[in-house]
C-alpha cells in the first residue's frame, strides 16, 4: 500500500471507530511498524486533520471533519461497478435508478487515468431470465426496514399452506434468483425468512416495532451464524 493510500484509510478507520484506538492497534491494523503509524499520525495533523491524543494513550478524529474527495483503485473500481450492476438487475427500477446515480456522482469525482480504468472492466452483471418475480415492492420494504415499520401480508409456504402474517422487517437477503425477507414473526414469535415472490396482499401498518435487543437485526445475524 503506498503512503498516501495509507493515511487515507488510517482517516477512514478513525472515523469508524468509537473509541480511542492505539498506534499498536493502527499499525497492526495496516502492517506496518508502530514508529510509521506516529510519523502518519504526524503527518496528518501537519496537513490539518482534527487528531487528538497522543503515543501510549490512543487516536481519535474529530467526526465532523470533512474527507476530501475518495480515491479508488482499479480493482476497487471494478468491485462498484460489479455491485452497481447487480442492483440494477436483481432489485427494482427506483433502487436500480439510485445506483444508476451513485454510478454517475462517482464517475464525476475521478481523474482521467481512472476514468478511463473504469471503462476498460471487464467484469459484468447481465440481466436474467431466471429472476423470479414478485408483487411487492422491493422499493417499500426497504422502506418499513428502514422506517422500523410492521407488515402484514399472506405467505404461501414451500408445502402450498397459506398464513397471515404480521412481521418486523429487518433485511432484505439475495440468494440469486430469490430474495428472501428476514423479519420477527408475531405469529411464530420467532425469527423467520419469507421468499418475495410468495408474498401477496402485502401492507404496511401505521405501528412501528422497538428495537427489542432480542429481536432485532444484530440479534437475527447472531442466531443464522451459529446455525
Amino acid at each position: 500500500m503506498h503512503r498516501a493510500e495509507r493515511l487515507n484509510d488510517i482517516v477512514h478507520y478513525l472515523r469508524r471507530m468509537h473509541r480511542a484506538v492505539t498506534a499498536d492497534t493502527l499499525a497492526e491494523a495496516f502492517e506496518v511498524s508502530t514508529r510509521t503509524i506516529y510519523r502518519d499520525i504526524q503527518n496528518l495533523l501537519d496537513s490539518g486533520v482534527p487528531i487528538n491524543g497522543e503515543a501510549g494513550v490512543g487516536y481519535v478524529i474529530d467526526k465532523s471533519y470533512h474527507l476530501p474527495p475518495i480515491m479508488f483503485d482499479a480493482d476497487e473500481l471494478e468491485a462498484i461497478a460489479l455491485g452497481i450492476g447487480m442492483v440494477s438487475n436483481w432489485t427494482d427500477e427506483l433502487f436500480a435508478v439510485k445506483a444508476q446515480n451513485a454510478y454517475k456522482k462517482i464517475q464525476a469525482t475521478l481523474p482521467a487515468p481512472l476514468l478511463h480504468e473504469l471503462h476498460q472492466i471487464s467484469t459484468f452483471s447481465a440481466p436474467s431470465h431466471y429472476k423470479i418475480p414478485w408483487e411487492v415492492s422491493f422499493t417499500q420494504v426497504r422502506e418499513c426496514i428502514r422506517r422500523k415499520q410492521k407488515i402484514q401480508f399472506n405467505y404461501l409456504d414451500l408445502q402450498d399452506q397459506t398464513s397471515q402474517r404480521t412481521i418486523w422487517p429487518l433485511a432484505l437477503i439475495s440468494f440469486s434468483p430469490v430474495w428472501l425477507l428476514a423479519g420477527w414473526c408475531e405469529l411464530r414469535q420467532s425469527f423467520r425468512n419469507f421468499r418475495l415472490d410468495r408474498i401477496t396482499e402485502f401492507t404496511v401498518s401505521d405501528n412501528r416495532y422497538p428495537n427489542e435487543k432480542d429481536k432485532n437485526l444484530q440479534a437475527y445475524l447472531a442466531q443464522i451464524k451459529h446455525e
